[in-house]
């Protein structure tokens, strides 16, 4: 057993090149590039582009007679909503409803599907559906075949070109390419909010499609962005994080996240008790809290109404580069509404926060 955090196929380049490195997941991956910092790498992604490596997600192939029926019957959403060469945001539930995980399902055809779960919990996903996988169907745990680099921002689609690489693709959709000769998953999904794409290469073709491809993002005033960028973009967004708006504890119920369950599909791992929440009404809900005045934000802290009574926690929170505030995502108790003023505490102060409805900035995913 390997000691310490995983390395990815980029890591000594990235080691090389002065990043900052972190731990996400069990996996070592860059925080911050040099030369920049997070706000830097923020604002690149949302005005030009940012080149992100997020080798450290899994990567889980289902495959053989009817796969794509039995993933439907384990996962929340409905694959029967898209159709080969389409992806879908789904979740992985325990049978009370709680979240394992939330992934990216590629379908392949009826026979195979290509699911992209989070670095943590990439290996009990592949083992709940294996163990489940009848006679005849196989699950393939590929996480170091695949590098995935992420091309966000409004110039993506110009990297894409000069790459030679497909563009213009609907979001949600993949397409099977190749880059020099060796082959490349071209997906229209990423995690920022901005019109981008997600590179598969093979795990030996990560440095050079790398390399080549953030010749292309300085070129258009962008550059190499890390994890901690990731983490403000997708906040901005209200896009929700296993491990803090997801997790065996929350629902998709409370987590607002309804839409990415098939509720009139006859089977799927926690359907009864979700079911029954949302007949029931969730005891509480996912909010954005945006705040009305100076303060940053931060996960776990207390979330109060104006007499000092509980309403819930935080479960993210940054400064936001795009606004100038703090913003922040919290579960709070079902009386909860819109625009209600409540008070985050932050040590020995408070800080006003009105409760919205995220994204915080304009979607452009659809761009």
């Amino acid at each position: 057993m390997q000691d310490g955090p995983q390395h990815g196929p980029l890591h000594e380049h990235h080691v090389a090149s002065g990043a900052r490195m972190a731990d996400f997941g069990g996996w070592s991956m860059p925080l911050e590039h040099a030369g920049g910092g997070v706000v830097a790498e923020h604002r690149a992604v949302r005005e030009a582009v940012g080149l992100f490596d997020v080798s450290h997600l899994g990567t889980v192939r289902v495959r053989g007679a009817g796969a794509a029926a039995f993933v439907n019957s384990c996962l929340t959403n409905d694959l029967g909503r898209i159709a080969p060469g389409k992806a879908q945001y789904t979740l992985c539930c325990t049978q009370g409803g709680g979240v394992v995980d939330d992934m990216l399902a590629y379908l392949v055809s009826d026979d195979e599907v290509l699911t992209i779960p989070n670095a943590a919990n990439a290996g009990r996903v592949a083992g709940m559906l294996a163990d489940a996988a009848p006679a005849g169907v196989e699950v393939l745990d590929e996480h170091r075949e695949h590098a995935v680099l992420a091309v966000q921002g409004p110039e993506a689609d110009g990297v894409l070109h000069a790459l030679g690489l497909p563009v213009g693709a609907d979001a949600m959709s993949w397409v099977e390419a190749s880059w020099r000769g060796r082959p490349v998953l071209v997906c229209r999904t990423g995690y920022t909010g901005e019109q981008g794409y997600e590179l598969l290469p093979r795990w030996e073709d990560a440095e050079d499609l790398w390399d080549a491809a953030l010749e292309q993002v300085r070129a258009r005033d962008g550059r190499a962005c890390g994890l901690g960028a990731r983490d403000t973009l997708r906040t901005e967004m209200g896009y929700a994080l296993h491990g803090h708006e997801l997790s065996t504890d929350v629902t998709p119920v409370q987590a607002r996240l309804g839409w990415a369950v098939g509720w009139d599909k006859p089977t799927f791992w926690g359907r009864e008790a979700l079911l029954a929440e949302r007949e029931a009404g969730p005891a509480r809900r996912a909010w954005g809290l945006l705040a009305q005045g100076r303060g940053v934000l931060r996960a776990d802290l207390p979330v109060l109404s104006a007499d000092g009574e509980p309403l819930g926690t935080t479960t993210s929170g940054t400064f936001s580069p795009t606004l100038g505030v703090g913003v922040g995502l919290a579960l709070l108790d079902a009386s909860v509404a819109r625009d209600d003023v409540v008070a985050v505490a932050v040590r020995s102060r408070s800080i006003a926060c009105r409760v919205v409805r995220p994204p915080f900035v304009p979607d452009r995913t659809r761009g």
